[in-house]
């Protein structure tokens, strides 16, 4: 049985709740509330210095941290992580993608929206996040008018990956009535055996 330290609202946990429900994985879920700072105390620390979540937990002791690792550590093997060199680089390649140009952008905006108070000082960043969002969008939206996946021919963990954040992202501002292809493409996700939802 794996443990994971894990904030259910949280895209980046959701993403391995996902990939765990779609395999039939059975795994331990310990809800950790970063909001609250949960991730802040002594006891959390202690597994993950970095103080962020999602972590896995091994039965053995052994923890990852990094949402993205920890879908590569439990997709090996499976048909959501494909074997052969070039797939996985392609796999990487948007891994590193939704982390460094959708991410920071889609989720954040996000959480400035949905967790901060109108007033905040914050939401003065929300102009600039739905800008480079919206650039990230438009990679994804081209993509997927010539594919139905990210990587090959059929489903994977950067699909899930980037589902995770894309699909609520209206959460945040963005309208993604103006992506036929990105809309048909987390359809197809949806449609998958075995999906589950975000919890919020």
């Amino acid at each position: 049985m794996i443990t994971i330290y894990g904030k259910r609202s949280s895209g980046n946990c959701y993403k391995l709740q996902l990939l765990l429900d779609q395999l039939g994985h059975d795994y331990r879920w310990v809800e950790v509330d970063s909001t609250r700072g949960e991730t802040r105390t002594a006891e959390y620390l202690a597994k993950n210095p970095n103080g962020k979540v999602p972590l896995l937990e091994l039965d053995d002791g052994r923890r990852l941290a990094e949402s993205n690792a920890i879908l590569c550590y439990l997709a090996e093997g499976t048909s959501f992580l494909a074997s052969e060199a070039w797939l996985r680089a392609q796999t990487l390649q948007w891994l590193f993608f939704e982390q460094y140009s959708h991410e920071p952008y889609i989720a954040v905006a996000r959480f400035i929206s949905l967790y901060l108070p109108a007033d905040h000082p914050r939401r003065a960043e929300l102009p600039q996040l739905h800008v480079r969002g919206a650039e990230a969008l438009a990679v994804m939206e081209d993509h997927f008018a010539a594919h139905e996946w990210l990587v090959g021919e059929r489903y994977g963990i950067a699909d899930m990956a980037l589902y995770a954040y894309t699909h609520c992202a209206a959460d945040g501002g963005f309208d993604l009535a103006v992506y036929p292809s990105i809309t048909a493409w987390l359809g197809r996700v949806k449609a998958q055996t075995g999906h589950s939802p975000l919890q919020r």
